[in-house]
């Protein structure tokens, strides 16, 4: 079993891709199993860059291959200075907890919104670095709905579900079982292609 760093605090990240790369003979930890933590700024332009940042930093300190994930968020209809892109979490200067993130970004779509909702869509970068080589992916999911009502749930690191809806659907991504996945056809097959050609 190959064991490589997920760059990432977030559980619920680690989580989207472990049980898929544990398939492939590969196994995840992520900065909470490791115990230097580094303080890193992300100031990349794009979620590339980013990612390739945070993979820098800890492939540098730990004899390990590592791989790191950014996301930006494009949103519809809105002011360009409230467009998040790469600053998701980060609002006015002050970083956002998930309660914070619903409350302003169901905001947005009541003020912007058509009927309380606006359109969106995220675009995602990967950075590994396995024995000092590097490698990135990107790509972009389909548009879709956040709204100005929240959902009962809340996914613990992904707050933005609990106000988003699948276009498709009409379901909030809190909401969508396996089944509903697999009639999506959301996987995630290409990234985790991508990861294993270049961890292993």
């Amino acid at each position: 079993m190959k064991k490589v760093l997920f760059a990432t605090e977030n559980e619920s990240k680690a989580k989207r891709f472990k049980d898929y790369l544990l398939k492939n003979g590969i196994e995840i930890i992520t900065i909470n199993d490791i115990e230097n933590k580094i303080e890193i700024e992300e100031n990349g332009k794009d979620a590339i860059e980013n990612a390739l940042i945070k993979a820098r930093v800890y492939a540098e300190n730990l004899d390990l291959p590592v791989f790191a994930m950014d996301d930006n968020l494009y949103i519809d209809g809105i002011p360009e200075n409230k467009q998040p892109g790469m600053y998701v979490r980060r609002v006015n200067g002050k970083r956002l907890t998930d309660n914070e993130m619903i409350e302003y970004y169901s905001s947005l779509a009541h003020k912007y919104g058509k009927k309380g909702k606006l359109t969106c869509r995220w675009v995602y970068g990967i950075a590994v670095i396995k024995n000092g080589v590097e490698s990135t992916y990107t790509w972009s999911k389909e548009d879709f709905y956040i709204v100005d009502k929240p959902s009962d749930k809340i996914n613990p690191g992904y707050p933005l579900n609990t106000i988003s809806i699948n276009k498709k659907l009409n379901k909030y991504f809190t909401d969508i079982t396996e089944k509903d996945k697999k009639q999506l056809k959301e996987d995630e097959n290409d990234v985790i292609e991508f990861l294993c050609n270049n961890l292993l």
